[in-house]
């Protein structure tokens, strides 16, 4: 959404730019020549007579206002989706705000995950509510997937234990085994 939302704002604000622009050459243009018929790029004369002729009870104008209320809620949504979303920490003082980025909170969680011995590889996402790990490793000949789960699932529990967190977000890991030795 925040990619969406870096594209359009530039867009839009090119767009008001050109029309802002237009607007000046029109009006620079009227005061030069007040007895024009035309406008300089703008046919306005035109728009207007056929603006004059349109009632605000017109099918096409009540269309046109319900298009332009969808378009402003859109964005107005766009906007409101493409925030940050920060994970919250607990502050050292009641009077500050700390926070880290999910990003952060997946590499954490990710090279924690990896630097055990029975484990290959690891694919960590998190958000502020939830850290789903997918990992694949080397499960013991007795427990098997579920103990290779278990025990990524308690390494995950334990860092996020000793991190200060707000609220601790929910765990969810599933695991993989690989048949090549270790």
């Amino acid at each position: 959404m925040r990619v969406l939302l870096r594209t359009l704002a530039p867009l839009l604000g090119l767009v008001l730019a050109a029309l802002g622009v237009l607007v000046v050459l029109e009006v620079v243009a009227a005061w030069l020549r007040p007895a024009a018929t035309r406008g300089l790029v703008v046919p306005w004369q035109d728009w207007q007579a056929r603006l004059g002729e349109i009632a605000w009870t017109d099918t096409t104008v009540r269309i046109v206002a319900i298009c332009v209320a969808v378009l402003g809620l859109l964005l107005v949504l766009v906007a409101l989706l493409a925030r940050r979303h920060d994970v919250a920490l607990t502050a050292p003082a009641p009077a500050m705000t700390v926070g880290t980025s999910p990003r952060v909170l997946a590499r954490l969680v990710g090279r924690h995950v990896r630097e055990a011995d029975d484990v290959a590889a690891a694919t960590v996402s998190a958000s502020a509510r939830r850290v789903v790990v997918r990992a694949e490793g080397w499960p013991d000949d007795e427990s098997g997937i579920g103990g290779l789960r278990d025990s990524v699932r308690g390494r995950v529990d334990e860092l996020l234990g000793e991190l200060p967190l707000a609220t601790t977000p929910r765990v969810t890991v599933t695991a993989r085994g690989r048949r090549e030795p270790q």
